[in-house]
């Protein structure tokens, strides 16, 4: 199985030994060793995958890595994190996916309101398994623990991820006020009930709820 390691905040090296993995395509900055760069369709998930994602929107441009080396992968200067799976699934915006090992299951999954007030659509990328992935963020993720009795409400423009038994629903604070022009720019929220991580960026990307 690839090894994922930081090289410093913006840069992640997979040690492969005839391994393989799914990165976002034309990601490679450098390698050393041997390598093969293969793209595949749809989001590496075959014909079904391919329709899918045509259906849905979900836009993931995936190639194939394999070889015998170091190979480094970085995506205009973003902060990276390697996370961990072990037979659970993660929910990221495609955006926010970097590279994962190729073991894993990609695939997509419906949002909802969720989707539609963060600006990335209606559905999401799921990676599902056992192996390492690596997400991206504008500024370094923040990771936040959900427990049943603490429950997380986060902006839908600062979410990058999810992980774990969780439950989310949308929350909109829109009242008579902000159609009047008095809202305080934070009129939606996602809320996660349950027990998992939320990754969250310091960034916020424009989104309908920031405006009212």
């Amino acid at each position: 199985m690839a090894t994922f390691r930081l090289q410093g905040s913006k840069v992640l090296a997979v040690d492969m030994s005839g391994d393989a993995v799914k990165a976002k395509n034309g990601s490679m900055v450098a390698y050393d060793g041997q390598m093969a760069f293969k793209k595949m369709s749809g989001g590496g998930e075959g014909l079904r995958g391919m329709v899918t994602r045509r259906l849905t929107g979900e836009q993931m441009e995936v190639m194939e890595v394999k070889g015998q080396g170091t190979c480094y992968f970085a995506d205009r200067a973003s902060d990276i994190t390697v996370l961990s799976l072990h037979g659970d699934k993660l929910w990221v915006e495609a955006s926010n996916l970097l590279c994962a090992d190729g073991g894993l299951r990609t695939g997509t999954s419906f949002t909802g309101l969720r989707g539609g007030a963060s600006g990335n659509g209606l559905f999401t990328t799921t990676v599902e398994g056992t192996g390492q992935a690596a997400i991206m963020s504008h500024g370094p993720a923040v990771v936040l623990r959900v427990t049943p009795q603490y429950p997380l409400s986060v902006d839908p423009g600062a979410y990058v991820a999810h992980q774990g038994d969780l439950q989310q629903s949308f929350q909109s604070g829109v009242t008579f006020r902000t159609f009047i022009g008095e809202g305080g720019g934070e009129a939606f929220q996602i809320r996660f009930e349950g027990d998992g991580l939320v990754y969250v960026q310091p960034s916020e990307r424009n989104t309908v709820g920031g405006d009212v």
